[in-house]
């Protein structure tokens, strides 16, 4: 599905800052290039979030006034639940190294991030992508030790 948004993008201490009209948030570029494909990555990763999370997302306005004097700007982006970078959660096992259980657990404690669609589970791709790149340390975590 194809989703249509205005932002205004301003210039401000260097950037170029972009603010969506409908949604909180926003982003920011070194040119207004760059401000827009940034935008637009930030607009398909709100988009595809609350498709992975049933989350509705804020009907669009057109016709906006800038409110920082800059441009208003329209973008468009083409997202589903099929445009979303992910991996079964036995790939991401694979990929990951550890077993298929421990990627359930993984999701549970928010260290994946992953959504169903039917009966399958998809973790998304660049959740696995960060684990792979954070640091590990040997060995088993240490609990924390409970103050009684």
């Amino acid at each position: 599905m194809v989703y249509l948004y205005e932002f205004e993008i301003f210039e401000e201490e260097g950037w170029h800052l972009v603010l969506p009209f409908d949604m909180d948030g926003g982003t920011q570029g070194t040119s207004f290039d760059d401000a827009c494909e940034m935008a637009a990555d930030w607009l398909r990763i709100k988009c595809e979030d609350a498709l992975m999370y049933g989350k509705e997302l804020p009907h669009p306005t057109f016709g906006n006034e800038p409110r920082h004097g800059g441009r208003v700007v329209l973008l468009g982006i083409d997202a589903s639940l099929d445009t979303i970078r992910k991996v079964t959660a036995s790939e991401a096992a694979r990929r990951l190294g550890v077993t298929p259980g421990r990627v359930t657990q993984m999701i549970a404690a928010g260290l994946l991030e992953a959504f169903r669609e039917g009966r399958r589970t998809w973790v998304t791709l660049d959740s696995v992508e960060q684990r792979l790149a954070e640091e590990r340390k040997a060995g088993r975590p240490k609990k924390e030790a409970v103050a009684v």
